[in-house]
């Protein structure tokens, strides 16, 4: 792809772009110079290699080029300038400045050509395996004549040191994703100083072990850089490119140290830097005209790929299922209807109505994909007769919950598919991060979530989930789901499809009874009266807020309290998030008299609505499921208890 007679051009384009990226962290007197400047190299020849189109971004057999290292959002925002995307020279100039484009990590949506917000080190690893993972599903769908695309992610030592890397590996390895190329930015430097002072292993030898293919090469030879990219792109697995650097290259007196890694360089030391590799010290943000044109060719070779791909879709017998895929049809979806079930007074747990849900909605729509992290059997989770990844629709992904999670973003992000991952609920912790990252970029995942209480029973305190809950309420952008039966677990994917950003779905391991059918009007608003007061139908005594399993319990209360004459209501909360956006009006309108709320977890959000909250405030025991609600409250003479106490 180089000619080695342009060998001090290619130089020029690098050092041109380490300085754009130092004057940017100088600019804003904030950020990271090191890994951009030590990277400039690896950047200028990945972009003779990559295949994008700033004129049609969401081009979906276009490269991904993720950064798992977001530190390096310098040398992000410099390649979209020069490769042609929407951020402007003024953009860089606003650099880590509010409201700007270019902010101080990479944020997708925000900044037109970033692929994904890749948050935490070694997120971005997992996303890359997650972007291949879907490339490899949409080839086996569409054929590889629509999708041959390739996943580039540069990553560094912090990142690899991150356990997610590893689970994110061996899962890629495991699937040979040979359209996956990592290239490691090995400049032996995290901010602590040399990383001997707490890695020592033979990340090679680690690798190869993984079923990955490793080439070792100087990153700052243009040549190697070249010959190492041309290889990974025709290997037979997942390719890590090993490329040994310095930080903060082209740096006089930073290069090689980890002070420069978060600070800029200073003004001094930057003039002194540009006048010694031959640039004019006085110019800031200067570009050479040649290196322009240069770089530009990454835009042209990307528009001229994607006029050819354009001509292959038009005549594709795939067309329509691809067209499909990138604007599904909610409204084909068939639910299930549970009338049978409810008029047998069936109990079902709502882990198994969502697997029956789970099976319909796969049914229309063929983009919607997922797994569980090896737990597919409790979870409920088989898409039936959808065949396994990568041929087909069903993932394993094994016991990598922190992996399923950041896989499950790049396949939402990658713009074919609706992706779910699935685990037991206080297994949630291990996938937080990528949780939290899915909702700040408003991504479109469902998690489900089961064995959601302490009706888990004889597994004990180490897998009751208590403090979850309210962890993922506490979340912008993620509505959490629990459901209290079939019917309005129906309603809550209902509502799940029309609102943006992913949702949760919290599912009890232990048997519910089927109430009456539910409106998608009612889960819009993430609470609705649920049984309202014979005795006083316009002014109860007492309301009961509650959700998931809690409800029977209201239910049973309200009963017994209302047989004593204490008029009472039941007020379903599937959805707290959706409930606290709501009017003050409409909250007020269902929360009369003196509110209890009923919930098997810390349920310290109620306490916004509720004068009391029976809740869980320990951790829980191993017993059966029957026995611990008793023992901690949730019971019928409790509550009664509890609601005349506050009667006076």
């Amino acid at each position: 792809m180089l000619d080695k007679n342009e060998l001090n051009e290619y130089a020029l384009m690098a050092n041109a772009l380490r300085f754009l990226c130092a004057d940017m962290v100088q600019n804003a007197n904030s950020g990271h110079p090191g890994a951009p400047m030590g990277l400039a190299d690896i950047a200028v020849v990945l972009g003779f290699h990559i295949r994008l189109n700033p004129k049609n971004p969401k081009w979906i057999n276009r490269d991904r080029l993720i950064f798992s290292g977001g530190h390096a959002s310098a040398l992000v925002y410099s390649l979209l300038h020069l490769w042609g995307f929407e951020v402007s020279l003024e953009d860089l100039k606003n650099f880590r400045k509010f409201g700007s484009k270019t902010p101080g990590h990479p944020e997708y949506k925000h900044t037109p050509g970033v692929e994904i917000t890749t948050g935490p080190l070694g997120q971005g690893i997992a996303n890359a395996v997650g972007f291949a993972m879907a490339g490899k599903l949409a080839a086996s769908m569409l054929g590889e004549d629509l999708i041959h695309h390739k996943v580039y992610c540069l990553c560094g030592d912090g990142d690899l040191e991150e356990g997610i890397s590893y689970e994110a590996a061996s899962l890629a390895g495991h699937h040979g994703l040979n359209n996956l190329i990592l290239i490691y930015d090995s400049n032996n430097i995290t901010i602590e100083g040399d990383c001997c002072i707490a890695m020592s292993e033979n990340i090679k030898a680690r690798f190869e072990a993984q079923n990955w293919e490793v080439f070792s090469i100087d990153g700052h030879n243009f040549l190697e850089i070249d010959e190492a990219l041309k290889k990974a792109k025709s290997a037979l697995k997942p390719v890590l490119i090993i490329a040994k650097t310095q930080i903060a290259k082209g740096s006089q007196k930073f290069c090689g140290s980890h002070k420069a890694h978060g600070a800029p360089l200073g003004a001094e030391e930057i003039c002194i830097s540009k006048e010694s590799l031959g640039f004019n010290p006085e110019e800031q943000f200067f570009i050479p005209q040649s290196c322009k044109i240069r770089f530009q060719n990454t835009a042209e070779l990307g528009e001229l790929e994607n006029h050819k791909w354009n001509q292959i879709f038009a005549e594709s017998s795939q067309k329509s299922l691809l067209e499909e895929m990138l604007k599904p049809d909610f409204s084909k979806i068939v639910y299930p209807n549970f009338e049978e079930q409810e008029a047998q007074g069936k109990a079902i747990a709502t882990r198994a109505s969502n697997g029956i849900i789970l099976n319909a909605i796969a049914q229309a729509l063929p983009g919607f994909v997922g797994g569980s992290a090896d737990l597919a059997p409790s979870n409920n989770t088989e898409l039936k007769g959808k065949g396994d990844f990568p041929k087909g629709r069903n993932f394993h992904f094994g016991i990598r919950e922190h992996a399923m999670g950041a896989i499950s973003n790049a396949m939402a992000n990658y713009g074919l598919f609706l992706p779910f991952c699935a685990t037991f609920f206080v297994f949630s912790d291990y996938l937080a991060p990528s949780v939290r990252v899915a909702s700040l970029m408003q991504s479109k995942v469902f998690y489900i979530w089961t064995h959601d209480s302490i009706g888990v029973g004889e597994d004990g305190a180490t897998h009751e989930p208590i403090e979850q809950l309210s962890h993922f309420r506490a979340m912008p952008n993620l509505n959490v789901f629990r459901p209290c039966d079939a019917f309005e677990n129906v309603a809550c994917w209902q509502v799940a499809f029309e609102i943006k950003g992913p949702c949760a779905f919290v599912l009890s391991r232990q048997n519910l009874p089927i109430l009456e059918k539910v409106s998608k009007e009612n889960v819009q608003k993430g609470a609705y009266l649920k049984l309202a007061s014979k005795l006083d139908l316009q002014n109860p005594k007492i309301t009961l807020l509650a959700s998931g399993s809690e409800i029977e319990l209201a239910l049973k209360s309200a009963e017994k309290l209302e047989q004593e004459g204490i008029s009472t209501q039941v007020v379903s909360v599937p959805c707290y998030d959706l409930f606290i956006q709501e009017s003050k009006d409409y909250r007020d309108s269902l929360l009369k008299g003196k509110v209890i709320a009923l919930e098997a977890s810390r349920a310290l959000e109620w306490f916004a609505f509720a004068e009391e909250v029976i809740g869980m405030s320990s951790f829980g025991a191993s017993g059966k499921g029957e026995e611990l609600f008793k023992y901690f409250g949730f019971s019928v003479e409790n509550v009664i208890q509890t609601a005349k106490k506050h009667l006076g």
